[in-house]
């Protein structure tokens, strides 16, 4: 076990650890305990699933990607005892009504959930759930985890219990390389419009040179605009899909948002204030987004562009899972939250 460690603790440090100095920057919240912290998840973290489970299809690929690893993985235990966390595996076409009855029959059924009520059970919800009346949906919404898709509406995600999964990105990533840093970054914002949202900003932005703006609508190979970008924007809850082949290319992020963003993909891991420009612009606020983006330095921009080529790498989905991917992170920051508060029974 220890060799094996070793050896783990070593590929890690080399294909996916950046170095950590003055030189270069690292995307992590903290490398070290990152390393030492996912290799105690790979060897001790256990989920028991609640209720037996058919596979299910969701519309989401990335839900599906995560559903289909779980159920795959090393870290399912069929011995609820020995488990840190619970799985309750709701159908992404369930009601309402019929998520309150599997809590229901959860509450009295099984002796787990009353233990914490709920705080150590987590469920998979692509868009996320609202408030509701009914006891058990408002136990499940302000207690358990929710695992939804980037980004998630106001109001349906809770910072620092629910996780989100990163965009898929469909293919293959080709990644930027910091040989290629110096080449044709002659576009200074790239947008990817999905020909429908903030349409003001939008249409202000054609009109500057100093952008690109290409309609989704077209067959368009952004990949390129993408390499050739110093920015690329991003409307929130308008066309993110692509965030991540983005920063695989080397471009740096710009969320554009009229709202704190809380819901950002791995944010116990990556140390997005380093990783992407989160700007509050209104609906003509094209002047200042420009003024915001040209006061950036060029020694800043390719810190950056090293950085989210690195953190990229951990926001990749991959059919069979693979260290340190999308969906063993996701399994890294449900491990981070299996010290739920267990009630004494009476």
């Amino acid at each position: 076990m220890a060799a094996a460690a070793a050896i783990l603790s070593l590929f890690l440090a080399v294909h996916l650890l950046p170095p950590c100095s003055a030189a270069a920057p690292s995307p992590y919240l903290s490398p070290t305990t990152l390393l030492l912290n996912y290799q105690n998840m790979l060897t001790t973290f256990k989920i028991f699933i609640c209720t037996p489970y058919t596979p299910f299809e969701f519309p989401d690929a990335p839900a599906s990607l995560f559903y289909n690893s779980l159920l795959r993985s090393p870290f399912l235990t069929l011995n609820p005892a020995e488990a840190h966390l619970f799985f309750v595996p709701f159908s992404p076409y369930i009601s309402t009504r019929s998520m309150a009855r599997v809590v229901r029959e959860l509450r009295s059924d099984f002796p787990y959930w009353n233990r914490t009520l709920g705080a150590d059970h987590f469920f998979v919800s692509p868009a996320g759930i609202d408030y509701s009346s009914d006891r058990n949906i408002l136990e499940l919404k302000k207690n358990s985890i929710q695992i939804s898709v980037f980004p998630v509406v106001s109001g349906y995600f809770i910072p620092h219990k629910d996780i989100t999964l990163p965009p898929s990105a469909g293919s293959p990533l080709d990644l930027f390389h910091g040989a290629e840093n110096s080449t044709k970054t002659s576009i200074l914002g790239y947008l990817r419009w999905d020909g429908k949202t903030e349409l003001n900003l939008v249409n202000e932005l054609k009109l500057d040179s100093d952008f690109v703006i290409e309609d989704k609508s077209k067959q368009l190979e952004s990949s390129r605009s993408f390499r050739e970008s110093k920015f690329c924007l991003f409307l929130y809850h308008g066309e993110v899909a692509r965030i991540v082949e983005a920063m695989a290319s080397g471009c740096v992020p710009v969320v554009i948002v009229d709202r704190p963003v809380q819901d950002l993909p791995l944010m116990d891991v990556l140390r997005w204030s380093d990783l992407a420009l989160v700007v509050a612009v209104p609906h003509s606020g094209a002047k200042r987004l420009k003024q915001i983006l040209s006061e950036v330095s060029e020694e800043k921009i390719a810190e950056m562009r090293e950085m989210v080529v690195a953190a990229s790498k951990h926001l990749v989905w991959n059919e069979e899972a693979q260290a340190m991917d999308a969906f063993n992170m996701l399994m890294y920051q449900l491990w981070l939250r299996r010290h739920a508060v267990r009630y004494a029974r009476r």
